[in-house]
């Protein structure tokens, strides 16, 4: 049995894949190459999403980090397997000051397994913040008892899409932005932009104005 590792096969694979072990001696090679070409991506285009775990390691060899308790949700959605609605709850838990000191803590509060978690591992950092995030972060707007008028103003909707976004709240209120992108039927590329900016309370609460700005 010399020689031998104790760990099965496909629990080596995701450790050496996460950084958590090193590759074998004869991947070494393809791993450097891996890197460099990453580099010229990360040079041409700074804002790269990563593909999967192998890019997520190699872009913390090259010294970039996330900062879980204050990062924004462009940085997010640059990691594999991070969906808008994930960063779309992450940054609503960050603007109610909530931090996270682990991985374990951030993959309960994301409701995800804890080995995709596992996968942005290297490139996440668990500082804790002194100030809360609801201190910086503008107030959500109620997306189920906003006026027509503020949806139009704060969102630029057009009258069609605005119609439907009334009569899909009428039906039932949004739960979340993945219910919303569903029943609106938005691209991709809006929904990320709506990361963050609403809250999805059914219960009637304040609605502000644009003009307002939140209470010190």
């Amino acid at each position: 049995m010399a020689g031998r590792h104790w760990l099965d096969p496909l629990a080596r694979k995701l450790l050496v894949a996460t950084g958590q072990l090193p590759p074998p001696p004869a991947a070494a090679a393809d791993e450097a190459v891996e890197r460099e070409l990453l580099a010229l991506k990360l040079a041409h285009n700074p804002d790269l999403r990563l593909r999967d775990a192998a890019e997520v390691r190699h872009a913390a060899a090259l010294g970039w980090t996330l900062e879980v308790n204050v990062a924004a949700a462009a940085d997010w959605l640059r990691l594999p397997g991070c969906r808008p609605d994930l960063v779309d709850r992450l940054i609503a838990m960050q603007r109610d000051g909530i931090q996270w000191r682990g991985p374990g803590e951030l993959a309960a509060a994301l409701q995800v397994p804890p080995g995709q978690v596992l996968i942005w591992l290297p490139v996440l950092r668990f500082a804790r913040q002194g100030e809360p995030a609801s201190a910086r972060a503008p107030v959500p707007l109620a997306i189920n008892q906003a006026s027509e008028g503020l949806l139009r103003e704060r969102l630029g909707l057009g009258p069609e899409r605005c119609r439907r976004l009334l009569q899909e709240r009428a039906r039932e209120p949004f739960r979340d932005l993945a219910d919303l992108q569903q029943r609106l039927q938005l691209p991709a590329d809006q929904a990320e932009r709506w990361i963050g900016r609403f809250r999805y309370a059914t219960a009637p609460g304040p609605v502000l104005p644009p003009s307002r700005s939140p209470a010190p």
